[in-house]
């Protein structure tokens, strides 16, 4: 646990000399000497400017701050609202989120390009999928997650079932982004989140009872988040929703900080027996490609926040124990967007190289779609591995007829070898597979060349 702030008020009596007050408010208005928002935890280790004393110095940058707060509808348990600020840090990721992810302007072809962008939507929604479920505690490699996927054999342990869960939650929530958000929709995402993974199946789409205490804790039996009473549920759920569509608060508030915004409010509300932390991350990509940020279909905010999770739950902590400021969240989850956009644009980047470097053996034959030169690509890579016609179709959105011709062509050209397992067709790759194209490369070649005249 962070270490609570003092109190702005004691703080206030105890330096009631007007003089003394008088240079804090000075470096209050004179010096925005806090540019990263710091928590009083992590402000106390620092050396104060302008001799101030820590307690000055957290007493100065509240004066700074409290003026800037504004609330929103969500209430504490004790009926005090959160309220958020925007500080040039949380201004300057807003502005870049903007820029990356709300408009088609500088968006990467392979995602505008409607023949190769369903390979990058079913990428991000796995990954999303796999990481939300390990922040969660699920315990599996991220390659027998994709494969379970792709194959679509079922799950073998709750792992593997919470994986599958988001990955239908995601796919469902692209199709419910132009619907309003409602009580029973939220209900319903619920229950596809935890789906044949809860100790008990009959709490998948409901609230928790009051009998059903929920805590936020450690291993060692430290709590620390304790949410609200069961009996308030509903109303703050119906409060949620409001928010959500737009509803409340009477002033405008930045989609992005909405939608960051509905994540806490969930998560701190903890409606739900389990899943509650996935469900919130749903409603965040609801709340975000219902604002019309497309590009958050192929972005994956769980692979940043699996990078550093305490950091991720100290930002719960920081606006709990400060006032209910919830712009330590903000700043935390907008720096975290920025990330992952900009690992959507770098992703996509060394995809493109990686693809122009196979095209030199694949594209420039004529013989391939793109989505058996994607196969190749990965076959290359992953010389052990065996692909499937249900695997294939999966990973690229096609009806299974498509799948089954385009690793049928391959295996006739003699890049895939065909083979059963069971009564199930797969697909190995020949140990020479390069071999074999730059064979091809040469007699498409060949086969260009006009032959000269006189020449038989």
């Amino acid at each position: 646990m962070p270490q609570k702030p003092p109190p702005f008020e004691k703080l206030f009596r105890e330096h009631a000399d007007i003089k003394r007050l008088s240079a804090i408010l000075v470096q209050a208005k004179d010096k925005p000497f806090d540019p990263s928002y710091l928590h009083w935890d992590k402000l106390r280790r620092l050396k104060p400017p302008g001799g101030l004393s820590p307690e000055e110095w957290w007493l100065a940058t509240k004066f700074q701050r409290l003026g800037a707060l504004k609330p929103i509808p969500l209430l504490d348990k004790q009926g005090k609202a959160f309220q958020f600020g925007t500080p040039e840090i949380v201004l300057e990721q807003l502005h870049k989120i903007d820029v990356g992810a709300g408009a088609s302007i500088g968006v990467p072809e392979p995602i505008t390009n409607p023949q190769t962008r369903d390979r990058y939507l079913v990428r991000s929604l796995m990954e999303e999928a796999i990481t939300s479920s390990q922040l969660e505690g699920a315990v599996t490699t991220r390659e027998i997650a994709k494969q379970m996927i792709r194959t679509g054999r079922p799950p073998r342990d709750t792992s593997e079932q919470m994986i599958l869960n988001n990955f239908i939650t995601m796919q469902r929530i692209t199709a419910l982004k132009k619907e309003k958000l409602t009580p029973e929709m939220v209900f319903a995402i619920h229950k596809l989140v935890t789906e044949k993974t809860l100790e008990d199946p009959t709490a998948a789409g409901r609230f928790r009872r009051p009998d059903e205490r929920r805590v936020v804790g450690d291993d060692f039996g430290e709590v620390f988040h304790e949410p609200p009473h069961a009996g308030e549920l509903t109303a703050r759920l119906n409060g949620l929703c409001n928010f959500a569509t737009g509803k409340t608060p009477g002033y405008f508030v930045h989609p992005v900080l909405r939608a960051i915004m509905l994540h806490f409010w969930l998560a701190y509300d903890h409606p739900f027996v389990d899943g509650n932390g996935r469900t919130a991350r749903a409603l965040f990509y609801w709340s975000m490609l219902h604002s019309g940020y497309w590009l958050f279909e192929f972005i994956s905010i769980s692979t940043i926040l699996r990078k550093a999770p305490a950091k991720y739950g100290r930002s719960f902590l920081y606006t709990e124990t400060d006032d209910n400021d919830l712009t330590y969240f903000i700043v935390a989850q907008s720096s975290v967007i920025r990330q992952a956009i900009e690992e959507l644009h770098a992703y996509i980047a060394r995809k493109t190289a990686e693809l122009r470097e196979v095209e030199s053996h694949v594209r420039a034959l004529n013989l391939f779609n793109h989505r058996q030169a994607d196969l190749i690509r990965h076959a290359l890579k992953h010389p052990y591995e065996d692909y499937t016609i249900a695997g294939h179709r999966k990973s690229h959105n096609v009806v299974y007829q498509t799948a089954r011709t385009d690793l049928l062509n391959l295996a006739v050209r003699g890049l895939l070898q065909q083979k059963k397992r069971g009564k199930k067709l797969m697909f190995g790759v020949p140990s020479d597979l390069a071999e074999r194209l730059r064979r091809l490369e040469k007699e498409a070649r060949k086969a260009e060349i006009p032959t000269p005249p006189g020449v038989s």
